[in-house]
């Protein structure tokens, strides 16, 4: 296999048409999805592909399908992308996941945020990160924190409708700066 980069556990690489069973795996299951407002589809799957290899190849970098290298499967997707629905902190790059249950509370998602982390800081000089979610998604906001970004404040995603339980989200951030001191 072919990757962009490795970390203990996982390899990242780009999305290929074998993945997308695996993904629409993820996509279907309610208990995955259920800080998204719906479960997507097998074509709304692979449309996310799509418009995830295009990203990549715009900006050689974006949410990369991420392999459990012990077991050489696809586990889901973890990376960084550009974001830019209206928001007082957008246009941004967030960093974000979303991994197959079954490798859930493994540590997994931490890990691979790190390095990417360390591809945004170090490889292409981000001078900030951010990322979010919906309240009360606590296993999400526990990686943001043990990644090191700190809570900025809490947002209404403008993406979601007014009577949607999931509009109120948290923001998340990290700078470049306050990244490479914490590496010292």
């Amino acid at each position: 296999m072919s990757y962009y980069f490795i970390s203990d556990r996982l390899g990242f690489r780009s999305f290929n048409e074998h993945d997308v069973n695996a993904l629409h795996n993820i996509n279907s299951d309610k208990e995955s999805m259920k800080y998204f407002p719906s479960t997507l589809t097998m074509q709304e799957t692979e449309n996310l592909i799509q418009k995830i290899k295009d990203h990549i190849r715009k900006h050689t970098f974006g949410f990369f399908a991420v392999d459990h290298l012990k077991d050489d499967k696809m586990i889901g997707f973890i990376g960084l992308k550009h974001t830019n629905f209206e928001a007082d902190f957008t246009p941004c790059i967030e960093i974000g996941w979303r991994l197959n249950k079954e490798y859930w509370n493994q540590g997994l998602a931490t890990e691979g945020a790190k390095r990417c982390l360390n591809l945004a800081f170090n490889d292409l000089s981000l001078n900030k990160m951010v990322s979010f979610t919906t309240l009360g998604n606590y296993p999400s906001e526990r990686v943001m924190q043990k990644i090191g970004m700190k809570k900025v404040y809490e947002f209404d995603h403008p993406a979601l409708k007014s009577e949607s339980p999931l509009k109120r989200h948290c923001l998340y951030s990290l700078t470049r700066k306050e990244y490479l001191s914490g590496m010292e």
